[in-house]
Protein backbone atom coordinates (compact mmCIF):
# COMPACT_ATOMS: atom_id res chain seq x y z
CA UNK A 1 0.00 0.00 0.00
CA UNK A 2 2.78 2.24 0.76
CA UNK A 3 4.43 1.93 -2.23
CA UNK A 4 1.28 2.39 -4.31
CA UNK A 5 0.55 5.86 -2.53
CA UNK A 6 4.40 6.77 -2.57
CA UNK A 7 3.63 6.10 -6.80
CA UNK A 8 0.38 7.91 -7.04
CA UNK A 9 2.47 11.15 -5.57
CA UNK A 10 5.76 10.50 -7.99
CA UNK A 11 3.25 10.86 -10.89
CA UNK A 12 1.22 13.57 -9.95
CA UNK A 13 4.40 15.70 -8.95
CA UNK A 14 5.71 14.82 -13.02
CA UNK A 15 2.43 15.82 -13.85
CA UNK A 16 2.15 18.83 -11.91
CA UNK A 17 5.93 19.98 -13.06
CA UNK A 18 5.75 18.92 -16.74
CA UNK A 19 2.65 20.73 -17.71
CA UNK A 20 4.50 24.58 -16.68
CA UNK A 21 7.96 23.75 -17.70
CA UNK A 22 7.10 22.07 -21.01
CA UNK A 23 4.95 25.11 -22.28
CA UNK A 24 7.73 27.47 -20.55
CA UNK A 25 9.88 25.25 -23.05
CA UNK A 26 7.53 25.82 -26.15
CA UNK A 27 7.72 29.57 -25.77
CA UNK A 28 11.63 30.21 -25.01
CA UNK A 29 11.98 27.69 -28.18
CA UNK A 30 10.94 30.41 -30.59
CA UNK A 31 13.74 32.76 -28.85
CA UNK A 32 16.28 30.36 -28.14
CA UNK A 33 17.22 26.96 -28.93
CA UNK A 34 20.33 24.58 -28.73
CA UNK A 35 22.21 24.21 -25.51
CA UNK A 36 20.20 26.67 -23.58
CA UNK A 37 17.00 25.37 -24.25
CA UNK A 38 18.39 21.62 -23.85
CA UNK A 39 19.88 22.77 -20.26
CA UNK A 40 16.33 24.08 -19.56
CA UNK A 41 14.57 21.32 -20.22
CA UNK A 42 17.26 19.18 -18.30
CA UNK A 43 16.41 21.08 -15.51
CA UNK A 44 12.57 19.17 -15.39
CA UNK A 45 14.74 15.70 -15.82
CA UNK A 46 16.19 16.95 -12.39
CA UNK A 47 13.17 17.16 -11.13
CA UNK A 48 11.87 14.03 -12.48
CA UNK A 49 14.85 11.98 -10.90
CA UNK A 50 14.75 14.03 -7.32
CA UNK A 51 11.67 13.09 -7.45
CA UNK A 52 11.92 9.33 -7.73
CA UNK A 53 14.45 9.79 -5.05
CA UNK A 54 12.58 11.54 -2.37
CA UNK A 55 9.10 10.11 -2.88
CA UNK A 56 9.74 7.39 -4.05
CA UNK A 57 13.30 5.92 -2.27
CA UNK A 58 15.01 5.34 -5.88
CA UNK A 59 18.66 5.77 -5.29
CA UNK A 60 21.37 6.19 -8.21
CA UNK A 61 24.95 4.23 -7.48
CA UNK A 62 27.41 5.25 -11.00
CA UNK A 63 30.73 3.68 -11.82
CA UNK A 64 32.97 4.02 -14.70
CA UNK A 65 32.31 8.05 -15.10
CA UNK A 66 36.23 8.21 -15.23
CA UNK A 67 36.32 6.31 -18.38
CA UNK A 68 34.06 9.00 -20.89
CA UNK A 69 36.63 11.18 -22.27
CA UNK A 70 36.62 14.87 -20.50
CA UNK A 71 33.92 17.28 -20.79
CA UNK A 72 35.53 19.43 -23.06
CA UNK A 73 36.31 16.45 -25.87
CA UNK A 74 34.99 16.71 -29.13
CA UNK A 75 35.84 12.72 -29.27
CA UNK A 76 32.42 11.56 -30.96
CA UNK A 77 30.63 9.00 -28.76
CA UNK A 78 27.30 6.80 -28.90
CA UNK A 79 25.59 5.51 -25.50
CA UNK A 80 24.86 2.29 -25.79
CA UNK A 81 22.91 1.37 -22.52
CA UNK A 82 20.69 -1.93 -20.90
CA UNK A 83 17.17 -0.40 -21.17
CA UNK A 84 15.37 -1.75 -18.41
CA UNK A 85 12.95 1.39 -17.41
CA UNK A 86 11.95 5.19 -18.24
CA UNK A 87 14.49 6.02 -15.36
CA UNK A 88 17.66 5.64 -17.52
CA UNK A 89 15.72 7.96 -20.22
CA UNK A 90 15.50 10.73 -17.57
CA UNK A 91 18.38 9.91 -15.87
CA UNK A 92 21.09 10.43 -18.31
CA UNK A 93 21.04 13.65 -19.35
CA UNK A 94 21.53 14.35 -16.08
CA UNK A 95 24.51 12.02 -15.48
CA UNK A 96 26.75 13.10 -18.96
CA UNK A 97 29.04 15.99 -19.18
CA UNK A 98 27.71 16.48 -22.85
CA UNK A 99 24.02 17.48 -24.50
CA UNK A 100 22.90 13.99 -25.41
CA UNK A 101 20.47 13.21 -28.66
CA UNK A 102 18.32 10.65 -28.29
CA UNK A 103 17.73 8.46 -31.47
CA UNK A 104 13.10 7.11 -30.73
CA UNK A 105 10.26 6.72 -32.85
CA UNK A 106 8.42 9.74 -33.52
CA UNK A 107 5.27 8.88 -32.09
CA UNK A 108 6.83 10.10 -28.77
CA UNK A 109 6.82 13.32 -29.90
CA UNK A 110 2.39 13.52 -29.48
CA UNK A 111 2.83 12.38 -25.71
CA UNK A 112 0.89 15.94 -24.42
CA UNK A 113 3.64 18.66 -22.86
CA UNK A 114 6.69 15.94 -22.81
CA UNK A 115 6.47 14.87 -26.41
CA UNK A 116 5.89 18.48 -27.66
CA UNK A 117 8.97 19.89 -25.54
CA UNK A 118 11.46 16.94 -26.97
CA UNK A 119 10.30 18.00 -30.22
CA UNK A 120 11.95 21.25 -30.14
CA UNK A 121 15.12 20.04 -29.13
CA UNK A 122 17.78 18.25 -31.77
CA UNK A 123 17.03 14.71 -31.19
CA UNK A 124 16.62 12.40 -33.49
CA UNK A 125 13.28 11.18 -34.14
CA UNK A 126 12.62 8.24 -37.04
CA UNK A 127 10.17 6.86 -39.03
CA UNK A 128 10.39 2.86 -37.88
CA UNK A 129 8.14 1.90 -40.63
CA UNK A 130 10.89 3.29 -43.50
CA UNK A 131 13.46 1.94 -42.90
CA UNK A 132 15.91 3.35 -45.57
CA UNK A 133 15.26 6.87 -44.30
CA UNK A 134 15.44 6.24 -40.96
CA UNK A 135 18.41 5.22 -41.43
CA UNK A 136 19.31 8.23 -43.31
CA UNK A 137 18.09 10.74 -40.84
CA UNK A 138 20.13 8.94 -37.83
CA UNK A 139 23.07 9.00 -39.95
CA UNK A 140 23.32 12.32 -41.38
CA UNK A 141 22.00 14.17 -38.17
CA UNK A 142 24.22 11.40 -35.84
CA UNK A 143 27.36 12.91 -37.32
CA UNK A 144 26.33 16.67 -37.65
CA UNK A 145 25.10 16.15 -33.61
CA UNK A 146 28.65 14.70 -32.95
CA UNK A 147 30.53 17.34 -34.70
CA UNK A 148 29.07 19.49 -32.19
CA UNK A 149 30.22 17.80 -29.25
CA UNK A 150 26.60 16.48 -28.62
CA UNK A 151 26.85 12.33 -27.91
CA UNK A 152 24.06 9.93 -28.84
CA UNK A 153 22.23 7.57 -27.02
CA UNK A 154 20.91 4.40 -28.71
CA UNK A 155 19.39 1.43 -26.84
CA UNK A 156 20.92 -1.13 -28.50
CA UNK A 157 17.80 -3.58 -27.47
CA UNK A 158 15.39 -1.26 -29.05
CA UNK A 159 12.70 -1.34 -26.20
CA UNK A 160 12.57 -1.79 -22.64
CA UNK A 161 13.23 -5.77 -21.46
CA UNK A 162 12.47 -7.37 -18.01
CA UNK A 163 14.37 -7.56 -15.06
CA UNK A 164 16.63 -10.52 -15.60
CA UNK A 165 16.09 -11.26 -19.48
CA UNK A 166 18.11 -10.09 -22.82
CA UNK A 167 16.47 -8.51 -25.81
CA UNK A 168 18.07 -8.81 -29.45
CA UNK A 169 20.76 -6.41 -29.84
CA UNK A 170 20.21 -4.56 -32.84
CA UNK A 171 23.27 -3.39 -34.91
CA UNK A 172 21.81 0.58 -35.57
CA UNK A 173 24.47 1.95 -32.79
CA UNK A 174 27.22 -0.33 -34.38
CA UNK A 175 26.71 0.79 -37.82
CA UNK A 176 26.15 4.70 -36.89
CA UNK A 177 29.92 3.99 -35.13
CA UNK A 178 31.43 2.91 -38.15
CA UNK A 179 30.35 5.22 -40.68
CA UNK A 180 31.29 8.07 -38.22
CA UNK A 181 33.98 7.06 -36.47
CA UNK A 182 32.17 7.23 -33.07
CA UNK A 183 33.73 5.63 -29.75
CA UNK A 184 30.71 2.38 -28.18
CA UNK A 185 30.06 3.64 -24.72
CA UNK A 186 28.21 0.04 -23.27
CA UNK A 187 26.53 0.89 -19.88
CA UNK A 188 24.85 -1.42 -17.84
CA UNK A 189 21.48 -0.23 -15.59
CA UNK A 190 19.73 -2.31 -13.44
CA UNK A 191 16.66 0.20 -13.05
CA UNK A 192 14.86 -2.79 -13.36
CA UNK A 193 14.98 -3.49 -10.09
CA UNK A 194 13.64 -0.31 -8.54
CA UNK A 195 11.02 0.62 -11.77
CA UNK A 196 10.10 -2.67 -13.49
CA UNK A 197 9.23 -2.40 -16.97
CA UNK A 198 5.39 -1.57 -17.75
CA UNK A 199 4.89 -1.14 -13.73
CA UNK A 200 3.33 2.17 -12.52
CA UNK A 201 5.03 0.80 -9.17
CA UNK A 202 8.06 2.17 -7.84
CA UNK A 203 10.15 0.21 -5.16
CA UNK A 204 12.89 1.64 -2.92
CA UNK A 205 16.26 0.88 -3.49
CA UNK A 206 19.64 1.18 -5.90
CA UNK A 207 19.92 1.75 -9.38
CA UNK A 208 23.40 0.66 -10.29
CA UNK A 209 24.70 2.74 -13.02
CA UNK A 210 28.13 1.03 -14.59
CA UNK A 211 30.10 2.89 -17.51
CA UNK A 212 32.40 0.72 -19.76
CA UNK A 213 35.72 1.31 -21.37
CA UNK A 214 34.89 3.39 -24.77
CA UNK A 215 35.37 0.88 -27.88
CA UNK A 216 36.66 2.54 -31.12
CA UNK A 217 34.92 1.58 -33.99
CA UNK A 218 37.71 2.12 -36.77
CA UNK A 219 38.39 -0.89 -39.04
CA UNK A 220 35.59 -2.95 -37.32
CA UNK A 221 32.09 -4.50 -38.62
CA UNK A 222 29.24 -3.30 -37.21
CA UNK A 223 28.17 -6.77 -36.23
CA UNK A 224 31.14 -7.69 -34.23
CA UNK A 225 31.43 -4.27 -32.39
CA UNK A 226 28.12 -4.62 -31.10
CA UNK A 227 28.83 -8.42 -30.16
CA UNK A 228 31.73 -6.52 -27.74
CA UNK A 229 29.07 -4.08 -26.57
CA UNK A 230 26.16 -6.94 -25.72
CA UNK A 231 29.27 -9.03 -24.28
CA UNK A 232 30.36 -6.37 -21.93
CA UNK A 233 26.63 -5.37 -20.90
CA UNK A 234 25.22 -8.14 -20.14
CA UNK A 235 28.10 -9.74 -18.23
CA UNK A 236 28.22 -6.46 -16.06
CA UNK A 237 24.60 -6.68 -15.55
CA UNK A 238 24.66 -10.42 -14.11
CA UNK A 239 27.65 -8.94 -11.76
CA UNK A 240 25.72 -5.94 -10.84
CA UNK A 241 22.02 -8.01 -10.20
CA UNK A 242 22.75 -11.70 -9.49
CA UNK A 243 19.55 -12.18 -8.14
CA UNK A 244 17.87 -11.44 -11.46
CA UNK A 245 19.92 -14.01 -13.01
CA UNK A 246 20.09 -16.74 -11.09
CA UNK A 247 17.67 -19.10 -13.01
Amino acid sequence: MLSLIRSLTFFLWMAITVIPWALAALLMSIFVRGDPLYGFCMGWLRVAIWGARVICGVRCRVQGMERLPAPDSLTPVILCPKHQSTWETFAFPTLMSHPLAYVFKKELLLVPFFGWAMGRLDMIHIDRSKRAEAWNKVAEQGRRLMDRGVWVIMFPEGTRTPRGSQGVYKTGASRLATVTGAYLVPIAVTSGRCWPRKSFLLRPGVVDVSVGEPIASAGRDPESLMRDVETWIEAEMRRLDPQAYRA
